[in-house]
């Protein structure tokens, strides 16, 4: 015979036969720790970059990356090619300190983040550039002459 253990949707493990109606001093802390915070515990937290979406399109000439990343400048990316990888990335700190007669404030922050792409054969990777305006990161991946799409033609029957 087997004991059926019943796990509710915190991920605590509780038995089948306790008394599910008196909350535990567990469940007390995961109603308070996972409560929706107000506004203003939560304004100033993760302010950093997060994972930044991306747009691929595909023509028959080439692929385009787009990456909307706005508040940056062009010095803050990296991109790199190694080994047919994509890599482009970013880190910027900051760093304020505000002092006046009774007091001294210093806030730090850092973000960052890296996506990656590995690159089909058909790309040239030695026409590969870049652009960033207005908060969008656009790369052009033209494809190789050897690779980019014909255009559709009639064959004459003889």
């Amino acid at each position: 015979m087997s004991n059926l253990v019943s796990v509710p949707k915190n991920g605590s493990l509780a038995n089948s036969n306790s008394n599910q109606n008196f909350p535990t001093l567990s469940n007390w802390l995961d109603d308070i720790f996972n409560r929706d915070l107000p506004s203003v515990f939560t304004s100033n937290f993760n302010t950093g970059i997060t994972l930044p979406k991306v747009n691929i399109k595909e023509t028959a000439d080439d692929f385009t990356v787009e990456m909307a990343v706005p508040g940056l400048k062009k010095s803050d990316f990296h991109i790199d090619i190694d080994n047919q990888v994509l890599s482009i990335s970013t880190e910027t700190k900051e760093e304020n300190e505000h002092k006046e007669e009774n007091y001294t404030r210093r806030e730090f922050g850092y973000s960052s983040f890296k996506r990656t792409f590995t690159l089909p054969e058909s790309v040239n990777d030695e026409k590969i550039n870049a652009s960033y305006n207005e908060g969008i990161l656009s790369i052009l991946l033209p494809k190789k002459e050897e690779a980019k799409q014909k255009p559709a033609r009639s064959i004459k029957i003889s």
